[in-house]
Parts: structure tokens; sequence; C-alpha cells
């Protein structure tokens, strides 16, 4: 379910060992705020969340926590895109309002991810035509602004199927996705590209791909389930979430 992982290694050389099982969203942004290219490149990175609904809390606080390390790491704001349906931090299920946590914490408060985390697409504006948008570089919204010398980390996160990965009410089929990449390579929007994806048979997304300068890792294989953590009863500060609040990669 990996494409190029010998080629991306070096440039990320120490950065998975400790990190095995954390959230997709948190690792891959890690990675990349940690390249330090060795090009005058900028970095930018395209966050998503795939889904909707309280059921599906993990995958908009896996987005924000990516959102918030990416921050940390020096990565600018201007440079950031994150795409969440953003319904889940008020929903009435939640017992924190307006607030999201991507692991328990039983006895106290937390991290709060969802605070500081600056969505530019939310709601119905989750949607394949938006991402390809911003992939591309065009649209009326915030979109990649990127050279050849930059570096561009994508990290994706919902459900999958063999060949899809879905929207709030959509989908997004592979040769789609891979059109979308080539066309970013020809038109010398990346250096470099790390495509971070977490859903079930997400492997079979990146199968065939041939693109110079990508390197694509999935959390599962062609045929493989991907899975959540943090599930059941998860508690923070006394309080169950009663949902999961994170992915395993």
């Amino acid at each position: 379910a990996r494409v190029g992982p010998a080629a991306a290694r070096p440039i990320f050389e120490g950065l998975i060992g400790g990190l095995a099982e954390m959230a997709v969203r948190t690792l891959a942004a890690c990675l990349l705020a940690s390249a330090a290219p060795t090009s005058l490149g900028a970095e930018w990175a395209v966050i998503v969340a795939g889904s909707s609904g309280y059921m599906n809390y993990r995958h908009q606080a896996d987005a924000c926590h990516a959102y918030k390390i990416a921050v940390a790491q020096g990565i600018p704001a201007s440079n950031i895109i994150l795409m969440s349906a953003d319904d889940v931090a008020h929903d009435e299920d939640n017992p924190f309002p307006g607030k999201l946590f991507n692991r328990p914490d039983p006895k106290g408060p937390g991290v709060d991810v969802y605070a500081g985390c600056k969505i530019d697409y939310r709601g119905d504006e989750v949607t394949p035509a938006n991402f390809l948008k911003i992939l591309a570089g065009k649209g009326d919204g915030k979109v990649l602004k990127s050279t050849s010398e930059d570096h561009v980390f994508i990290n994706f996160v919902d459900h999958g199927a063999p060949g899809i990965i879905a929207f709030p009410s959509d989908e997004l089929h592979k040769h789609t996705l891979q059109k979308a990449l080539r066309s970013m390579h020809e038109a010398g929007m990346f250096s470099k590209l790390v495509f971070y994806l977490e859903a079930c048979e997400s492997g079979s997304m990146f199968e065939g791909m041939h693109i110079p300068g990508v390197y694509a890792l999935s959390a599962a294989s062609v045929d493989e389930l991907s899975w959540g953590t943090y599930c059941g009863h998860p508690m923070v500060n006394g309080k169950d979430l009663a949902t999961c609040l994170g992915d395993l990669f």
C-alpha cells in the first residue's frame, strides 16, 4: 500500500519510530513539518476530514490535530488548507461543546485540538470538486499556490473502499485522484509531494501510480480495513465521549 517509501524514508529519517500508533494526521503532519528541505522552497499542507456526523468524530479530531502540529512546526497558516464538515464540535451528542479531543485523558482536562483550528472549507463545501480545485490551484477559495521548489503534504482521513475515498455526500475515484496529482506534477506545483491516506482499502488509491516526486503512504492495503482507536468509552475529565477519538495508521 505504499508508493516510493524507500525514496521518501531518507527525507524524513528517524521521525516515524515512536509514533507508530498515533493518529495518522498527527504522524503525517509531523513528517512534513520536520522535513527540513534543502531548497529555498516553501511548505504547504492540505488536510481533509472527509466525513460528517458525531459517529465520525475521530476524522475531524485527527484533522484539527494535524493542523495544530503543522502550525507549531512552522508551516504558515496561510499555507495550510483545511477541509472539514465542522459539525462535530457543536453536535448535541458532544459532552464538551466547542471542543474536540484526539486522545483520552480520563482524569485530566485533555488537549482541545479544536481551539485554533482554522477551517477553510466546511459543511457543503467539503466536496471532491473543491478538493480537486485546491490541488489544481484554481477557484475562488483558498487553494495551493505552490511552485516547483516547494514541498506539499496532503493528509486525507475518512472512509473508503477499493478505488474510492468518501466525502460527506460524494466520493472520489482512484483515477481522478491520480490524474490530479499527475497534473500537479506537470504544472510544476511541487518538488516533493507526500500523501498520507487513512481509509479502508486506501492502498487501492495508489495502485499503478508512478509520478516523479510523489510519495504516497496508506493506512491499509488494497484489501484491508483501516481501524479507529481510542474507541468504546474514551474518557476525558471524567466524561464518556462514546465514540472513537483517533485512527490507527
